[in-house]
């Protein structure tokens, strides 16, 4: 099949619950002149725009964008055509679902360089009718009419996930922190109080116990446990690796690439005492005897999450991730959500997520961190760039940021794009990007490493 592909360049946009300075076309067009031409590229950013032969449109709706084919439209603006394209659509896994076509068709020599775009204008419409959109992309038959928002369904997966494994709300309380106030040193972040479109009363640092004190959104969910909407867009440059070593110094070597799917409606998903044993599911560092009496995946776990990281360990050689893997970029859509992939990327066993945010040095009376992006396990670094709870959640774009953060950290160029190196991590060699759908129906995860 060809060489390994690389991430050779990346860009984004300030994020914000409203970009009313600039039409979706706009967004896409800054986030792409950042990759082409604030990447360090050995040759001149037209000549590499002229190389590349495929991209990928990835956006979550059509009813945010009201416009079919918008796709289309993006080619247009970027000057795209005649070259082939796809549009990919994967609820909020969208921009990871994205990237992973992107390096099937560079892998597959359909392409040699490809651009990635992701994006999302959320603020088309009214924050209601933007979460009622959302819902939609749960089963319209029997879900949404119940459940409504999907702030619902996760409360739902939150209470029995606290059931099951003693989770508490201020260990969840711990993860919006985390983030929250990492994102403060994020040129990027929507919540980062120096960014010009944040929102006054959404930005900022926070402590816990402003989140424990936030209004409750559905039980034990409270406002600040919950992620952001948002206006953006993200790139992605990807090339086959000898090309990426002529287009740039630092290529980052995509290892691995998984993708795991699950039910659509989470009452539809098997609890099976010892179930991920007997689905295959255990990772190379754990042992049997430790979930044989466990159910699984039932409400308090992601299945499609343990694949997918389980498929992109293999390919990328990984037998204990928190031995192997310095930096996390993951889906933290809720932070109940956070703490159950620590589990699922088998960071930490199941049923001691909590245990693992619980590791990092905190200071109870501040309600803060010791530090910003606190090690976990003395290891690893969780959302340096805010994750979704800090920096952005527009949709389309959300999984192609968490690569392409992943891949300035193995860089180096955290103080460069973020405007502070109070988030780099210090010789970062790999790096995971994890990308997630519905209630856990779609999920990718990315491995990158250095590749010079």
């Amino acid at each position: 099949m060809g060489n390994r592909v690389a991430m050779i360049a990346g860009g984004m946009t300030q994020f914000a619950k409203a970009r009313k300075d600039s039409t979706q076309e706009e967004l896409v067009m800054e986030a792409a002149r950042m990759a082409l031409f604030e990447n360090d590229l050995k040759i001149d950013p037209l000549d590499v725009k002229k190389m590349i032969d495929g991209t990928i449109v990835s956006y979550f709706s059509d009813h945010f964008e009201r416009q079919l084919l918008f796709g289309a439209i993006i080619r247009d603006y970027l000057g795209f055509n005649p070259i082939q394209s796809a549009r990919i659509e994967g609820g909020g896994a969208t921009g990871g679902l994205g990237l992973k076509a992107g390096y099937e068709m560079v892998k597959s020599g359909d392409a040699s360089v490809v651009m990635v775009i992701g994006f999302e204008k959320m603020s088309e419409v009214s924050t209601s009718k933007g979460n009622e959109f959302i819902a939609l992309a749960s089963d319209t038959d029997f879900d949404f009419p119940v459940g409504g928002y999907y702030s619902a369904y996760y409360a739902a997966m939150a209470t029995r996930y606290m059931y099951e494994f003693g989770i508490t709300e201020k260990q969840m309380a711990k993860v919006a922190v985390k983030n929250r106030n990492n994102a403060q040193y994020n040129f990027f972040a929507q919540t980062n109080s120096k960014n010009p479109y944040a929102t006054k009363s959404t930005s900022g640092f926070i402590t816990i116990y402003d989140v424990l004190n936030s209004p409750m959104i559905a039980t034990p969910l409270k406002r600040l446990d919950c992620c952001l909407m948002s206006d953006g867009a993200a790139v992605a440059i990807l090339a086959e690796e000898s090309i990426a070593k002529e287009l740039t110094d630092r290529p980052v070597i995509i290892e691995g690439v998984g993708n795991g799917t699950d039910t659509m409606r989470p009452a539809d998903r098997p609890t099976t005492v010892g179930g991920l044993i007997k689905d295959d599911l255990l990772l190379p560092h754990e042992k049997a005897e430790w979930y044989e009496d466990m159910v699984y995946p039932g409400l308090h776990s992601f299945r499609a999450g343990r694949k997918a990281a389980k498929m992109a360990y293999k390919m990328a050689g990984i037998t204990n991730p928190l031995e192997q893997i310095d930096v996390v970029e993951l889906h933290d859509a809720y932070t109940s959500s956070e703490l159950q992939t620590y589990e699922d990327l088998g960071l930490a066993k199941y049923g001691e997520g909590g245990k693992l945010i619980d590791s990092a040095p905190f200071d109870d009376e501040k309600g803060v961190f010791k530090e910003i992006n606190p090690k976990l396990a003395n290891r690893v670094h969780v959302n340096p760039s805010g994750g979704l709870l800090g920096c952005m959640h527009a949709v389309g774009a959300t999984g192609i940021m968490q690569a392409v953060s992943v891949m300035w950290q193995i860089q180096g160029k955290i103080e460069k794009f973020y405007g502070s190196d109070k988030l780099q991590v210090k010789n970062a060699k790999r790096g995971l990007a994890h990308s997630h759908a519905g209630t856990g129906s779609d999920v990718t995860v990315f491995v990158l490493g250095r590749g010079w």
